[in-house]
């Protein structure tokens, strides 16, 4: 209380949680946080000494006005009960001590703990009763099964009441103790032999232990040659575990442990004020001396060390305690809200009325209801120390003022800035307000109470005149429409008229929306929304039905598309339905024009989608796709933007061919025959419209596409086209090679008239390794059964699951003929047959070569033969064939004719140089596969020779004999014959192998040079090459950038001759636009310097560059200051566009110009109240800053006048600023004073403590004699018998 505080206003709001039958009720508490404040229940509490008794007790009233208000003397000192003996069965007097009450025995007990500010772990006072706290406490209930109630006081202390069994409380309140306050930690040092006996038998002691104190004791383990026990938890818990363990510790030391028994309330004699007594004690005996603190209700006193000192310490002790036991005690009433102003912050004020007077004062602890206090002492000191404890419970008094609960939070302002000042005056005193009460509490020191009460009553009289409130009844369904999407309606409201709003809750279902603020703005605020409300009665709800998939469509990605629908019409709701709930029923809600203008709009909305949604499917040959894209996509991107249509390719992995066309059917139609063009300019491709009635289109494409599919295959792959199924058209439309589509014409005119002329299937089972056979070479077998029978035949597609089923299709006859010569087939397949044919030994390689791959094919093409070919080394020249006979047959014709084949090979050289042979090949050989895949012949190429001399091993022929190297003369070499190393060796026939060495000289590169300046080449090569590799991989060419100490223009691209020009083309284009990024980078490197003084440069970056950021970003420049160690402070650059370089400068000079017409102004201010006006975080500064609009610059720590504070700003502002620092400065100071001189003295009657009827005055009694033993007789001291009637009443002992 007589600490100067320093912390900023705050305002609590306190719910007392209660149970639901109990009253309950909810405060706001404006206090000053940190300072020590009254405790303020709800409910009522009665003293016996009243504040009016006390004043007049001091003031030194007149007797007889004394002798009308002074209170009695059995009321201060009510007397004993009695103790006569009485007969059995009668009653015993019940007086003011005693009361026979007969205790309840129940299961469930009851416990209230409190929680400091400063040891409170969540302490944000804006959530309380929610947020962290309320879950912990909830969880806490679940967890242990105790009830728990919380209630906090103006101080922010937390009391939490917790019921229920015992060991639940016990469990919570260690729960309470480790989640809700912050855990401090201490050491205790105990022999490390003692350990075991803190943990006990089990770890029972400890557990023990940990509960009772609510903390956490941390033992070292054995190993651990360490002696100190860690303990953390809350103050008080680690000062009961402390005491514990160096009792438990005391027990068991070698050394001597004497205990003394004294009452408690003696304790504080023998520990002496801040414990200055005890230390000196064992400071002058050398012993331990541990005395129970205050909070462990203990009366033993444990003294340990060595004999002697043990001896002498307890004699000190026994001497002040027997000093002291006969001391004089006095009883008095003070409210039990006033308690905490007696104790002090952490007992100090009960230490100083100890030190100052000698005097112990006794205050019931906080879980009572006891309002007595004890005081103990001398005589001749209890009314100096009587004095002490009246003057701390009374130096604060309450008032009210009468203020309309409605205007409470507009007396309180915005964050409490209103009463800000007020605090801020007066940091003692305390505004309470209390929801639904229509008077505002004061609390605090008598002397500024006058003020601050006077003032609200101001600011209430103020309020009062300007401000209204006005109640209107609007059916609680339009109010959230009032509201408005996120508040915007009702906020829009309050901002424009100036009032607050307050809309009931839904689950309060009423009718009532209070509008409050100035009278003219509630009425506008009014009539505003009673017009909103009478427009939503006559509003009209349509329900749309839009299905449901194009919902998002409507609604867009992110809200967009739905979003530009409610500004066109901001008066209609649009209500989508849940997607889980699968409802085509969107609803609109709104004034009915509007709602009829949205719907017709949405309905077009949905229509333009619907017509959009078209699309087709069109068929173009797979090596045709990338001629469709273009370079760099630039086909399809053209065709996409004219057509304004959506075109789908397929993957380039993918075995489909259809690319997909999405739009409006005509646009569809018009991208169709713009790729079909593409198609066709490409290849020999037509188009045949064939006219088959729509009925048979199912018939004739099959199960899973079977039917259409053989014709497709059988016809050189070529595209057939059916019509939606349901749409009635008869066109089919082929297209491909000429020849293929007269073909596939034929075959489906065929099949229809077969399928309109009693269609019949036949289905029969093969081998897939028969298929092949049966197929033929080339369709040649299949063709035969066709042509002879006019049936049809179609064998299982590879995602078939029966890979035998083959299905005979046509007319009854036909159908079984050809059934008949396939089963013939098959059967004579079935009828396995072994023959053996003469193959030259120097072709056995071929057939076996590569892993046997030629036997595979013709195992595969001829019905699964086995072909055996003899051993290595054999000098054998017969060859088996086993498999069915016809099949044998075709094998061996077919083998006849490689080895015809390779009798007629030759062999010819082609000279390619060798830096060319990559090229050729392609990547990983692709090219000069396809090469020997087309002319069938086998193409050989070189060893790599690296360099000169590096030709590997040479080919010895007769060069050694005997085992020794035979030297020959080296053969003259021909300079005109090629070297080995570009010789590439084919085989084949002689015409297939010349049509190869045309093909590979095809595959060539050459070589063209473009001229690009110099300069540009390293952007053309990108970082870490990536430009250059894209383009390379784009055009399919070598590109080469001369090195850069060449300072060469030139570049040059090497690939295909059909290559290089599309290369060339892509260069120029990229160098094209690389001379226009360079040409914009000149324009944007204009600079342009300006000169500002450095004083100013921190005005112009703003606080975190926040200024220069904004300069920079509004006019896209560059703005450099200058260095630290840069000789022109003075220079600030701007680099970027001519224009805007000039704009930026411009605003930086309006910026300076503003700032020098600024002056700045030293003021003296004392230096001890810089903290107070720079605040917490410098919150303090910055709002008197943002006020005046001025800068505030405080001296560093170690400045020559660290009273000199610098204001700078316009000048009209900074003598404001300086008067308000001036005024600051003034009241800090003098508050300062006033603490430090200790103005706090209570002024006190020399009368002193005056009761009424007394025993010395209403009879002949005389006033106890304080030194007389017979009058105050000491504990166990014998007493003479006598009948002399005491003031004090009957004698007992």
């Amino acid at each position: 209380m007589h600490s100067l505080c320093k912390t900023p206003f705050s305002i609590t709001v306190i719910k007392w949680l209660m149970p639901r039958n109990a009253s309950s009720g909810c405060c706001i508490a404006v206090s000053q946080s940190g300072c020590s404040s009254l405790f303020t229940f709800c409910s009522t509490s009665v003293a016996v000494l009243t504040q009016e008794s006390f004043n007049e007790h001091r003031s030194g009233l007149v007797a007889e006005q004394a002798e009308q208000q002074d209170m009695t003397y059995k009321d201060a000192f009510p007397p004993l009960p009695e103790k006569a003996a009485s007969p059995e069965g009668t009653q015993e007097p019940v007086n003011a001590w005693t009361s026979k009450i007969r205790p309840l025995k129940s299961s469930v007990i009851t416990q209230v703990f409190h929680v400091p500010l400063e040891e409170r772990k969540y302490k944000d006072i804006n959530q309380f009763g929610e947020g962290d706290q309320a879950k912990v406490c909830v969880d806490i209930m679940h967890k242990t099964g105790a009830h728990l109630e919380l209630s906090m006081a103006k101080d922010q202390g937390l009391s939490i009441m917790v019921s229920g069994k015992l060991d639940a409380v016990m469990k919570a309140r260690k729960e309470i103790v480790s989640r809700l306050q912050t855990q401090a930690s201490a050491t205790v040092a105990i022999p490390k032999e003692h350990h075991r006996f803190v943990i006990g038998k089990n770890g029972e002691k400890l557990q023990e232990l940990e509960l009772k104190t609510a903390t956490k004791i941390q033992i070292p383990r054995p190993d651990d040659p360490s002696n100190h026990i860690k303990i953390s938890g809350t103050k008080e818990g680690l000062e009961k575990a402390k005491h514990e363990i160096l009792l438990i510790s005391a027990e068991q030391d070698k050394r001597a442990v004497e205990r003394v028994n004294i009452d408690k309330v003696f304790h504080p004699f023998i520990t002496g004020a801040y414990n200055k007594l005890v230390a000196d004690m064992m400071q002058e005996t050398g012993a331990r001396i541990n005395v129970p603190p205050p909070s462990v209700n203990k009366t033993e006193i444990v003294i340990t060390g060595e004999k002697e000192q043990v001896a002498l310490a307890v004699a000190m002790i026994k001497k002040i305690y027997e000093g002291k036991k006969n001391a004089t005690t006095i009883a008095v009433e003070v409210k039990k809200s006033q308690h905490k102003y007696v104790i002090g912050p952490k007992g100090n004020t009960l230490q100083e009325i100890l030190e100052k007077t000698g005097v112990s004062v006794e205050i019931p602890p906080p879980d009572s209801n006891s309002e007595t206090v004890i005081l103990r002492g001398e005589p001749d000191r209890l009314g100096q120390a009587l004095t002490e404890v009246y003057a701390k419970a009374n130096s604060y008094t309450v008032s009210s003022v009468v203020a309309p609960s409605w205007l409470h939070r507009f007396i309180i302002g915005k964050k409490g800035q209103n009463l800000a000042k007020i605090t801020q005056q007066m940091p003692k005193v305390h505004i309470e307000f209390t929801e639904g009460e229509d008077k505002i509490t004061l609390e605090g020191p008598t002397k500024d109470m006058q003020m601050v009460q006077s003032q609200m009553e101001a600011i209430v009289t103020d309020l009062v005149s300007r401000m209204d409130y006005l109640e209107i009844s609007v059916d609680p369904r339009f109010h959230r429409h009032l509201i408005g999407k996120g508040g915007a309606n009702i906020n829009r409201i309050k901002d424009l008229h100036k009032v607050s709003v307050r809309i009931p809750p839904d689950n309060e279902k009423s009718h009532l929306i209070r509008i409050e603020g100035d009278p003219q703005g509630v009425q506008e605020a009014s009539k505003e929304l009673l017009e909103l409300a009478s427009r939503m009665e006559n509003e009209r709800t349509k329900d749309l039905i839009i299905e449901q998939r194009f919902h998002r469509a409507i609604i867009g990605q992110k809200g967009e598309k739905i979003k530009d629908v409610r500004d066109k019409f901001p008066e209609v709701i649009i209500n989508f339905p849940d997607p889980a709930a699968k409802s085509d029923i969107v609803q609109l809600r709104g004034p009915r024009n509007e709602v009829e203008k949205c719907s017709k709009f949405m309905a077009k909305m949905v229509a333009d989608m619907v017509e959009n949604g078209f699309f087709l499917s069109v068929p173009i040959f797979k090596q045709f796709h990338k001629n469709i894209i273009g370079k760099g996509g630039a086909n399809i991107k053209k065709i996409r933007e004219e057509t304004n249509t959506r075109i789908d390719l397929p993957a380039e992995n993918s075995n489909s061919e259809m690319i997909v066309i999405t739009g409006k059917k005509e646009n569809c139609e018009a991208a169709r025959i713009r790729i079909l063009s593409i198609q066709k300019e490409l290849a020999n491709i037509t188009e045949m419209e064939v006219s088959i009635p729509s009925k048979l289109h199912n018939s004739l494409i099959g199960s899973k596409g079977r039917f259409v599919r053989s014709i497709m295959e059988e016809c050189g792959g070529v595209h057939i086209h059916f019509p939606t199924e349901g749409s009635g058209i008869d066109t089919v439309t082929i297209r491909g090679p000429a020849e293929e589509v007269e073909k596939a014409k034929k075959q489906l005119l065929s099949l229809a008239q077969d399928k309109q002329t009693k269609s019949h299937t036949a289905e029969l089972k093969a081998k897939p390794e028969y298929h092949k056979f049966l197929i033929g070479k080339g369709g040649g077998n299949i063709r035969k059964v066709r042509d002879s029978t006019g049936a049809r035949i179609i064998f299982p597609a590879l995602d078939d699951e029966d890979q035998e089923l083959i299905t005979v299709v046509g007319t009854e006859e036909a159908v079984r003929e050809a059934q008949k010569e396939l089963e013939e087939l098959i059967k004579s397949l079935d009828n396995v047959v072994e023959d053996v044919m003469n193959v030259d030994p120097k072709h056995h390689r071929y057939f076996v070569a590569r892993r046997g791959q030629v036997l595979r094919d013709i195992a595969d093409e001829y019905g699964g033969v086995m072909v055996s070919f003899p051993r290595s080394g054999a000098n054998s020249d017969k060859v088996t064939l086993k498999g069915a006979k016809d099949c044998v047959e075709a094998a061996k014709k077919r083998m006849l004719e490689i080895i015809e084949d390779l009798d007629a090979q030759v062999t010819m050289e082609c000279v390619i140089p060798q830096k060319f042979h990559r090229s050729i090949m392609g990547p990983k050989g692709s090219r000069i596969q396809g090469i020997t895949r087309d002319h069938n012949v086998q193409i050989k190429f070189p060893e790599r020779v690296d360099g000169p001399g590096k030709g590997g091993p040479a080919v010895q022929e007769n060069g050694e004999a005997n085992g020794e190297m035979v030297e020959e003369p080296a053969a003259p070499v021909d300079p005109t014959a090629p070297k080995k190393c570009d010789v590439i060796v084919l085989s084949g026939r002689k015409e297939r192998c010349e049509a190869a060495v045309e093909a590979l000289k095809a595959l060539v590169p050459v070589t063209t040079e473009v001229e690009v300046p110099f300069e540009l080449h390293r952007y053309i090569i990108g970082q870490k090459g990536s430009g250059i590799r894209k383009m390379m991989d784009e055009f399919e060419v070598n590109i080469q950038v001369p090195a850069p100490e060449l300072q060469s223009d030139i570049i040059s691209i090497t690939g295909l001759a059909n290559h290089l020009d599309r290369a060339k083309e892509g260069l120029l284009e990229r160098v094209k636009e690389l001379t226009a990024e360079q040409e914009d980078r000149s324009l944007r490197s204009f600079k342009l310097t300006i000169t500002v003084d450095p004083k100013y440069h921190p005005k112009i970056i703003g606080r975190k560059g926040a200024i220069i950021t904004n300069i920079r970003t509004e006019h896209d420049v560059n703005i450099q200051f200058p260095d630290k160690n840069d000789d022109n402070q003075d220079q600030i650059t701007i680099t970027g566009y001519e224009h805007k370089a000039t704009a930026a400068r411009d605003a930086i000079q309006a910026i300076v110009d503003e700032l020098e017409e600024m002056i700045s102004e030293d003021i003296t201010l004392d230096a001890r109240v810089h903290a107070r006006i720079i605040g917490a975080r410098g919150k303090g500064i910055r709002k008197i800053m943002d006020e005046f609009k001025v800068d505030l610059r405080f001296p560093q720590p170690g400045a020559a006048d660290p009273n000199q504070v610098f204001v700078t700003g316009r000048p009209e502002l900074v003598d404001e600023a300086i008067d308000h620092l001036l005024n600051l400065e003034e009241e800090y100071v003098s508050t300062l004073v006033e603490v430090l001189q200790g103005e706090f003295t209570p002024k006190c009657s020399s009368k002193g403590f005056v009761v009424r009827e007394a025993p010395w005055q209403t009879g002949s009694e005389k006033a106890p004699d304080m030194s007389s033993s017979e009058d105050f007789p000491s504990f166990g001291a014998p007493v003479a018998a006598t009948n002399k009637a005491s003031p004090w009443g009957p004698k007992r002992f």
